[in-house]
């Protein structure tokens, strides 16, 4: 029998759960297993992280499609409330009305305000030479190519305005992807929902439709915030420039299309796209002489003032109620980091984070609730 126990000790069937030892595939002891655990979810989650910045760009690139999926689900709504047609001819007509006005653009912009494009940059270096003499004038020893050199350096170091302009063709086809999978996203929403949801535990799955639910709703809000302010911006710029202007000042100002398409479609960018648009109008303003440039600039005022503090409010900021310090710095943090699609990406990912963590607090606001209701109840 004595001989029988060695062989009685290595069989696995026999021994008990704890006379086997630490082992690759199990680990006996209670603190080494909670270190086990502590350093697999530390490293777990760094690998999440390298992970997502690794494919960051294309992560935002699938944000880049929600956000256009929402877009169109806005105008489909928006439809569904004039016309019985199903959902998929009020998208079909969405996407067909967004195709025209883009022809149209590029149609307007090819035969009416093409000499005007072409002679704008021209204009801007003569402004550039008539502020350097003008500071020579004063005292103030400058060139215009010390002027280049400062404009040089202070695009490199925006970052994003330099990666805005120049980066265009080559987001074009990052573009047509997002608009595609926006589409997708668009024409079946539920379908992408409920595969991402069965990929949760049950219980979490009614949470989870609430928070996308919430974050569909301050999307088409936020979007259609942008794109208002876009088109009110882009009328009343050239409404006062072409208009108005000369009943102030006895003639337009030069550009006045070419500065209202600008200002337009510069709005999509807020905040940093207001700043450059007025710096194009008020140079435009000052090639036809300093009272044109003041007008030029006042212009700018009134539009960003009464587009800040009235429309966009109106539609937007009272939904997602974002600091605009906040959403300033996630735009310089996004455009440094991943250029134009960033940029235009930053504000919309900041709401949708900021409904996510409102969601979490109140989860766990319920589960703080519901725990102080049956500890009363256990001591009742």
């Amino acid at each position: 029998m004595a001989a029988d126990a060695p062989e009685a000790e290595l069989d696995g069937a026999e021994a008990g759960p704890h006379d086997l030892g630490t082992s690759p595939s199990r680990i006996g002891d209670p603190r080494l297993r909670h270190e086990y655990t502590r350093a697999f979810i530390w490293a777990v989650t760094i690998g999440a992280v390298a992970l997502t910045v690794y494919l960051s760009s294309a992560l935002l690139a699938l944000f880049g499609a929600m956000v256009f999926a929402a877009m169109i689900d806005g105008g489909a709504r928006l439809l569904g409330r004039v016309t019985p047609l199903g959902r998929g001819w009020r998208i079909g007509i969405v996407l067909i009305a967004t195709l025209l006005f883009l022809v149209w653009l590029g149609w307007f912009a090819g035969s009416t305000i093409s000499q005007e494009a072409a002679q704008f940059p021209a204009l801007v270096e003569r402004q550039l030479a008539e502020l350097a003499a003008w500071a020579r004038g004063q005292g103030v020893d400058i060139g215009f190519e010390q002027i280049e050199a400062q404009a040089s350096r202070l695009s490199d170091g925006m970052g994003t305005v330099t990666r805005a302009l120049g980066g265009i063709l080559g987001g074009l086809t990052t573009a047509l992807l997002i608009a595609i999978i926006g589409i997708y996203i668009a024409l079946e929403p539920q379908l992408y929902q409920r595969g991402f949801a069965w990929m949760l535990p049950r219980e979490k799955r009614g949470e989870f439709y609430e928070t996308v639910r919430r974050m569909g709703f301050t999307m088409r809000r936020l979007m259609a915030g942008r794109l208002v302010g876009m088109a009110f911006e882009a009328l009343l710029t050239y409404a006062m420039l072409a208009w108005v202007a000369p009943l102030v000042l006895g003639q337009a100002v030069p550009m006045a299309a070419l500065l209202a398409i600008l200002t337009g479609l510069l709005a999509f960018v807020p905040n940093i796209g207001a700043i450059i648009s007025g710096i194009f109008m008020v140079l435009v303003g000052f090639s036809g002489g300093a009272e044109m440039g003041v007008y030029a600039f006042v212009v700018y005022l009134i539009i960003q003032n009464f587009d800040g503090y009235i429309v966009v409010p109106m539609i937007a900021r009272k939904t997602v109620d974002l600091a605009p310090a906040l959403v300033l710095a996630m735009q310089l943090i996004m455009g440094i980091l991943f250029g134009v699609l960033g940029l235009l990406l930053a504000d919309p990912l900041l709401a949708m984070i900021k409904i996510a963590l409102e969601r979490r607090a109140e989860a766990n606001a319920d589960d703080e609730h519901t725990h102080a209701v049956l500890k009363a109840a256990g001591g009742a």
